[in-house]
């Protein structure tokens, strides 16, 4: 469906009119907290400085949601943040880092925001935050990475998570198919589309956590990136899955997608978390 941009600030005034109005909490930034281990990243100085996040949370709160946020560069550049938008909107922020082609393989990148997953379900409790109320989402490779990690199972399985167990998936103009930086470390170009074990549409699946897809118009967009999202969706319907819908953002590009899809995963995040506390009551 398209968003038109009044409906968006229409919904951004709502979303802050409704945090005015509620307890006011006091946030915390704690940065570079690494999470692997200290024995895995014990002599790789590469390991030390990208497998890290900054954490945003609520001191103040309990049983909060909490947003893991990948950020875009295609797999090659850009670096860990905690999105303006997404502060002091009641819930905890983890902004991650990971490692970067052609220093390592993209399947490494994947592993990584697996890994930083993993963590939050494993110790987000620790500090208040409630673990099934554990979403994840990214701008561009970090929408592919938040497909990956909530599709393909094998990654948080390693940890001994069930990607089922995460809230929400809400990948921000993500690729749908095996990631470009990754078909050209196998020499096959950009325009190839190629959908293999490292293409989020491999693994469309029935069960997944609810999905929300995001993207600029499909006449700005990068080449080809609305319509493959919109085959994950239809496929995902196809196996059977039920709470899978699809943003196109009319008038914004790739570049400028992010900033009107901000309030659509603040929205989608907070419905989310209000159904499943209602069913933990």
């Amino acid at each position: 469906m398209k968003a038109n941009l009044l409906a968006i600030v229409i919904l951004t005034a709502l979303t802050q009119s409704t945090t005015a109005q509620g307890e006011r909490k006091i946030y915390k930034t704690e940065k570079a907290i690494p999470y692997y281990s200290e024995a895995l990243m014990n002599d790789n100085d590469y390991m030390q400085k990208m497998c890290v996040f900054d954490f945003y949370y609520p001191t103040n709160s309990k049983n909060f949601p909490t947003i893991i946020w990948f950020h875009g560069g295609g797999l090659t550049g850009g670096k860990r943040s905690i999105p303006n938008y997404l502060k002091n909107r009641g819930f905890a922020v983890i902004g991650a880092d990971y490692r970067l082609s052609p220093k390592v393989e993209g399947i490494e990148c994947i592993k990584d925001a697996a890994a930083a997953t993993a963590w939050a379900f494993k110790n987000i409790e620790n500090y208040g935050g409630n673990k099934n109320l554990i979403f994840v989402s990214g701008m561009s490779a970090g929408g592919y990475l938040t497909y990956m990690v909530g599709l393909d199972k094998d990654y948080l399985n390693d940890h001994g998570i069930d990607a089922n167990q995460i809230a929400g998936l809400i990948p921000f103009s993500g690729h749908a198919i095996t990631h470009f930086t990754i078909r050209q470390q196998m020499g096959i170009p950009g325009h190839q589309p190629v959908i293999d074990e490292l293409a989020p549409l491999y693994h469309v699946r029935g069960d997944a956590a609810p999905l929300l897809i995001i993207t600029g118009d499909r006449d700005l967009e990068m080449l080809g990136r609305y319509e493959e999202n919109a085959y994950m969706m239809r496929m995902m319907k196809i196996v059977g899955h039920e709470r899978v819908k699809i943003h196109e953002l009319d008038g914004n590009n790739h570049g400028q997608m992010m900033y009107p899809a901000f309030p659509l995963l603040v929205r989608e995040v907070n419905s989310l978390t209000k159904e499943i506390i209602r069913g933990e009551e």
